[in-house]
């Protein structure tokens, strides 16, 4: 049966080995989530998932395979008014009560009687045994008891009876492939680090206060090093206005993501492509501008740049002098760029609007060429890669 199972984990895309299975079964004979489905499925996939971003492919897996334990659409349960479901009084029941109550009948009984009570139900109940509810008997519900029922809006588990909890793929925004959250986006800028230890020393030095110790007779010798800390260098330039509007929330949280992860972020904005000068603040683009020369002169060659943008323009913006929408620029956009990639080594381009659309776009293939194919998708793997990129100057991204 788990061996099957473990197939399917590696026919599904999840990077599970043999040594994962003969954990799993270990962790069984030990009697750890052995008749518990709820358990089991925190078990397994505490042994299988590695990465955050495969807990949802791990969900549909799991899903698929136990089939006594269906997959249930998401607005199945979004249909609930959230009051039904307020913690209220919890009923304590003895023994001899919980042994009283009888289940429906397994998970086909309680998905028909789960509809018709949508159907009826008109509102909220507590500490009954029927309706959709919280403190009672129903196999329906939170805070109650039944031997087999459907957790629902719950803050943690209860009788650890619930037949049906893993399925409402809680974990679906990490998948790899997703649309971003500012949480996501951290966790896919943390691959661009450069780890130093500078400041006061803070930390604990495990193995020198160990070796020193030795060396010591065992008189306690402690060894105190600075923190890490994330020192790498990066220049975040932000299309901004025109078709970016479209993207202006998914820019906002990679923004604050980027803030958030690196303690030497420059930003500055652009409008479609790199032309003579750049601004920092929106409000002031007309009056505060910044020369570009400046720019390449202010920061070195360490700095690691990111573009943010949909590329999405006329050609002539890129390649044409005066190609500009705003200004007459005596130099294309082009030019520009290429003197950007002179200065800086490493840089790549994110790039928010669907990679479907990106063949079908002139002023992108053009961009793509410029950047050597360094243009990454706005999504958690993406933006993995795009970090990766940035460290290995031979990763790419082909369509």
């Amino acid at each position: 049966m788990f061996l099957t199972f473990f197939e399917l984990l590696r026919l599904g895309g999840l990077p599970v080995s043999i040594k994962d299975l003969l954990h799993l079964l270990e962790a069984l004979k030990k009697g750890v989530g052995e008749f518990n489905v709820d358990d089991f499925y925190y078990l397994s996939r505490s042994v299988f998932v590695k990465d955050e971003s495969h807990y949802d492919t791990f969900d549909q897996l799991f899903a698929a395979y136990f089939k006594e334990i269906e997959n249930i659409d998401d607005s199945f349960f979004n249909s609930i008014p959230e009051d039904w479901l307020k913690k209220g009084g919890q009923r304590n029941l003895s023994e001899e009560e919980k042994e009283l109550l009888k289940s429906l009948g397994g998970l086909d009984k309680l998905m028909e009687r789960m509809k018709e009570l949508l159907e009826e139900q008109k509102k909220r109940h507590e500490g009954g045994s029927k309706w959709i509810g919280t403190g009672g008997t129903s196999p329906f519900g939170a805070y109650g008891y039944n031997p087999q029922g459907f957790r629902i809006g719950q803050e943690g588990s209860g009788a650890r009876r619930a037949i049906k909890v893993w399925d409402k793929r809680e974990f679906k925004n990490l998948n790899s492939n997703v649309e971003l959250d500012t949480r996501n986006i951290k966790m896919a800028l943390k691959s661009l680090r450069v780890l130093t230890r500078e400041g006061n020393a803070d930390e604990l030095d495990l193995d020198a206060t160990i070796k020193k110790t030795s060396k010591n007779a065992g008189l306690l010798d402690i060894h105190m090093v600075p923190s890490k800390h994330n020192n790498v260098k990066v220049l975040l330039f932000l299309d901004i206005g025109g078709s970016m509007d479209d993207h202006v929330e998914s820019c906002e949280q990679l923004f604050s993501a980027a803030k958030y992860e690196f303690k030497h972020l420059e930003h500055y904005y652009f409008h479609n492509c790199l032309y003579e000068y750049v601004w920092k603040d929106n409000n002031r683009r007309r009056s505060e501008r910044i020369n570009t020369y400046d720019v390449f002169h202010k920061f070195n060659s360490d700095y690691k740049v990111i573009f943010i943008g949909d590329a999405t323009m006329s050609p002539i913006e890129i390649t044409y002098e005066g190609g500009s929408v705003e200004h007459w620029n005596k130099e294309s956009g082009i030019v520009w760029l290429k003197r950007l990639k002179n200065h800086f080594q490493d840089i790549v381009w994110i790039n928010p609007s669907p990679v479907a659309y990106w063949s079908m776009t002139p002023s992108t293939k053009i961009l793509r060429e410029v950047f050597n194919n360094k243009m990454f998708p706005m999504t958690l793997a993406g933006i993995a890669q795009a970090m990766k990129a940035l460290k290995n100057r031979k990763i790419s991204f082909d369509l």
